[in-house]
């Protein structure tokens, strides 16, 4: 289809960091998953050695929290909870059956999505904060060995954990058809965003009013 027949939903930095994140991320959880079961050890090639692994993983480690700060201010105004949310919330089976009948009053993320995003931002912090604690080149020497044991389980529970939520988002992007070109390309068409995004359809459909002039020059 031609753009100029589809809806720009994802600009083309954004999509940008967005794969570099992925691939950062990817490195980052096969390393950090082969320390965390033993029986997944070789998953830390992905980094060429051991050794390699050790030293790449938390550099990648904060550059894909950076990555994930740049996402959080272009996207955090889309993130922010509204009234019509509980509309999404209240139909979600609806909503997993494919059922898209229903005026859901959805904005540029759905309910799900928002909750996706605090999930990842707040986990994100957490692995941020406990993974330089234990960056043993770096900062380790300067805590306790209980704060230290303490950081590296806190750090594997919240990686473990944001691992999950990111399956589950990969799954939901394949799941629902048109998501993934939309990520690709940037574009979507305008039955996928009214079926999928009936408010924000709405809102970037409506073209913006312009004031009128009254008698004596004044506008209104």
């Amino acid at each position: 289809m031609k753009k100029d027949r589809m809806i720009l939903r994802t600009p083309l930095p954004d999509r940008l960091c967005h794969w570099a994140m992925v691939v950062c991320f990817f490195l980052v959880a096969m390393s950090g998953l082969s320390w965390v079961f033993p029986s997944l050890n070789w998953f830390n090639s992905v980094f060429g050695t051991p050794q390699m692994a050790r030293l790449l993983h938390p550099i990648f480690g904060i550059v894909v929290f950076l990555a994930l700060v740049y996402l959080f201010v272009r996207f955090v105004k889309y993130n922010l909870f509204v009234k019509e949310d509980r509309i999404w919330v209240d139909n979600v089976k609806s909503v997993v059956a494919g059922d898209h009948s229903k005026k859901l009053r959805i904005g540029k993320y759905n309910a799900g999505q928002k909750f996706l995003f605090c999930g990842t931002m707040a986990l994100i912090c957490v692995l941020l904060v406990s993974g330089l604690m234990i960056w043993r080149a770096y900062f380790a020497h300067l805590f306790p060995i209980p704060a230290l044991r303490l950081a590296l389980l806190v750090h594997s529970l919240a990686g473990i954990s944001l691992i999950l939520l990111i399956i589950g988002h990969i799954y939901l992007a394949l799941w629902v058809k048109g998501s993934i070109r939309g990520m690709v390309t940037g574009y979507v068409s305008h039955a996928w965003a009214k079926a999928h995004h009936d408010r924000w359809h709405a809102e970037i459909s409506t073209p913006p009013t312009t004031p009128t002039k009254a008698k004596g020059g004044r506008t209104r």
